[in-house]
């Protein structure tokens, strides 16, 4: 037997039982739910900053979307937050790395 205690995508249940595996989850708040996204993300980037699996990435879009959306935001609308943000302060296309200010 494994202990997780983390978050999981909603068609893992049904993954894990076709491999005829026993399981116990647990159904909780957005607000809980939430807390579990936050520390997911931390492991997605993790896994992404190991690994630079392109697919980690596409990973770590998946859980801002959850975030968002536990937060009453769209991603269509986090896209255009950081469309706005972009034109006030500018991208990464640069790679302006800060060394000094005086």
């Amino acid at each position: 037997m494994k202990f997780y205690d983390k978050i999981i995508r909603d068609k893992i249940p049904e993954i894990i039982e076709k491999d005829g595996k026993t399981f116990e989850v647990q159904t909780v708040s957005n607000d809980t739910a939430l807390q579990y996204l936050k520390d997911k993300l931390k492991e997605e980037f993790d896994e992404f900053y190991e690994s630079d699996n392109i697919e980690e990435l596409s990973d770590i879009m998946e859980v801002i979307d959850a975030i968002a959306e536990k937060k009453g935001i769209s991603f269509n609308k986090l896209l255009q937050i950081k469309e706005e943000k972009r034109k006030k302060r500018g991208g990464f296309e640069k790679n302006l790395i800060l060394i000094k200010v005086y």
